[in-house]
């Protein structure tokens, strides 16, 4: 008896262990999906031409925001520059002597002014005696209409002397004013749209980081837009995984999961998802009936590391040994 019990609990442990490894004979291999570590990157070029004077950094060096780090040259720039400041000052000056008048021009202005109240004093005088001459007959009427028209004379040369004053201390009109103002602003604009130009020659880093990609050579002439140098932002680091749509499986932003990352020793960290977005390209991926065929297209997720990674660098590999649904 204790020999037939012993023979079916030797059977049903062999079906058992069958069944077990039926059971994984069946089963699909695991899903590993391999992901890359990226990081915000940021190329520097010039935006004037210039040769390159001082080089601050090279490849390998970490460099803090705001940072120095390309210095250029250009002769033509500095030349402009200065034609530029030349203008500014003769377009002020300008407008200095149009908004004054000189203390001696209207020194001169009075006299003349002076001269010609004195004129018609005269003129006034001569004339009384000429018309108490005619009314006596002692004198031709001629003389008469000589005096009043010398009178007249007088009077007008003293309106224009009183104009001419006026003038002097009064300086140019409004429109010349106007002008002249209007001229200082455009040669102002010039002088600051080049200065910015120079100061364009100077290139800081716009971010802390570290520098990738060295393109630039002392003495080497850069046209506007040539990159230059590449600074990675290494505190600014997430990990991009390409996946078929029927693999997303419900995931969404903020989910979050683990990676193993073969460079660091196969260390296990913990991302968050920050993006999922569809691309432009299908899965490569084939259907196994001939009917029913659709395509499948590709997602990127994106995924940060919850706690900062020592060592974690653009580049590196992720994996993920993907559940299916």
């Amino acid at each position: 008896m204790n020999r037939r019990i012993s023979r079916y609990v030797v059977l049903g442990l062999l079906f058992v262990g069958v069944a077990i490894v039926f059971w994984f004979a069946v089963q699909p291999p695991p899903l590993i999906v391999q992901g890359e570590v990226e990081a915000t990157r940021v190329d520097l070029a010039p935006r004037v031409a210039g040769r390159v004077k001082t080089l601050n950094v090279d490849v390998g060096d970490m460099t803090k925001a705001g940072d120095v780090v390309i210095e250029l040259e250009s002769p033509q720039l500095q030349a402009s520059l200065a034609a530029a400041q030349a203008a500014l000052l003769v377009a002020q000056a300008d407008r200095n002597r149009i908004y004054s008048t000189r203390v001696e021009v209207i020194d001169a202005r009075k006299a003349e002014l002076e001269k010609a109240q004195a004129d018609v004093v005269l003129a006034q005088q001569s004339y009384g005696r000429q018309k108490q001459l005619a009314e006596s007959g002692n004198a031709p009427q001629q003389r008469l209409d000589e005096a009043a028209n010398s009178l007249q004379a007088a009077l007008k040369a003293k309106e224009a002397a009183q104009a001419n004053l006026t003038l002097a201390e009064e300086g140019s009109s409004e429109e010349e004013k106007a002008l002249a103002d209007a001229r200082v602003k455009q040669a102002d604009a010039a002088y600051g749209q080049t200065r910015t130009d120079v100061d364009e020659l100077v290139i800081h880093a716009p971010v802390a980081g570290e520098v990738t990609t060295r393109v630039a050579e002392r003495g080497v002439l850069f046209s506007p837009g040539a990159p230059l140098l590449s600074i990675v932002d290494l505190s600014d680091v997430w990990l991009t995984f390409n996946l078929r749509e029927d693999l997303l499986a419900g995931l969404k932003v903020g989910d979050t999961f683990d990676v193993q990352l073969p460079a660091l020793s196969n260390r296990t960290v913990t991302v968050r998802v920050t993006a999922i977005n569809a691309q432009g390209q299908y899965a490569n991926w084939r259907a196994t009936k001939a009917t029913g065929d659709f395509d499948l297209r590709t997602f990127e997720v994106r995924a940060k590391p919850v706690a900062p990674v020592d060592g974690l660098r653009p580049g590196m590999s992720g994996i993920v040994p993907w559940k299916r649904h």
